[in-house]
């Protein structure tokens, strides 16, 4: 499982972090997460710089993509159609792709047509601007729809991750990824919160 965290310029640290940490625990797998953005190098909204591991182009092959947010996520929904625009790189196809969007990376799933009809979760600053881009926003952490999901809140990227997990992997995988990262002491409590939030976007077969 190759998966993008598409990064831009401003981003949230939490949003690109935790899902890169969760998801690459799963390497014995043969999954890998990689920081993926329209540059060689991106600076977060705290002032951390991270090179690229991939250009945005490998969105487009990988099997799974996280849309993550950032200070400068409207200006980049706007700049759509227009030239040199970065979103205009990307050939998205949810057939075959998982596709995530977290907080304002959900306003960018909505500008590239890709949530349709489905509820959506953002943050409580982007929630006009999606509602504007015509789509339906619902005051909950995570939603999914086969192979599209949206979470709000920065921390709401656990659950972006654990549902990337357990459909490429099933719930188990889910489970031992997120029992690594939870607070001792918590472990169980903190995984199980977790599973009931993503468990009613799965296929019942998913184990």
């Amino acid at each position: 499982m190759r998966i993008a965290i598409i990064t831009f310029d401003g981003f949230n640290e939490i949003d690109t972090f935790v899902p890169l940490g969760l998801l690459n625990r799963l390497s014995v797998r043969g999954w890998k997460a990689e920081i993926t953005g329209p540059s060689s190098h991106m600076t977060s909204m705290n002032g951390v710089t991270v090179q690229a591991q991939q250009p945005l182009e490998f969105a487009n092959e990988a099997d799974a993509v996280i849309f993550g947010s950032g200070i400068y996520t409207r200006a980049i929904a706007a700049d759509i159609g227009t030239r040199g625009a970065p979103l205009d790189r990307l050939q998205l196809d949810p057939l075959r792709q998982l596709i995530g969007g977290q907080c304002s990376g959900t306003l960018l799933m909505a500008r590239l047509g890709l949530l349709a009809e489905m509820p959506a979760c953002t943050d409580t600053n982007t929630k006009p601007w999606v509602v504007e881009a015509g789509v339906r926003v619902v005051d909950l952490p995570f939603q999914a729809r086969g192979p599209l999901a949206t979470a709000g809140g920065c921390l709401a990227s656990q659950y972006l991750a654990a549902w990337i997990i357990a459909k490429g992997a099933g719930l188990d995988a889910a489970a031992q990824a997120l029992h690594y990262a939870a607070p001792v002491g918590e472990k169980d409590a903190y995984v199980e919160r977790v599973l009931n939030v993503i468990r009613p976007f799965l296929p019942e077969t998913t184990g």
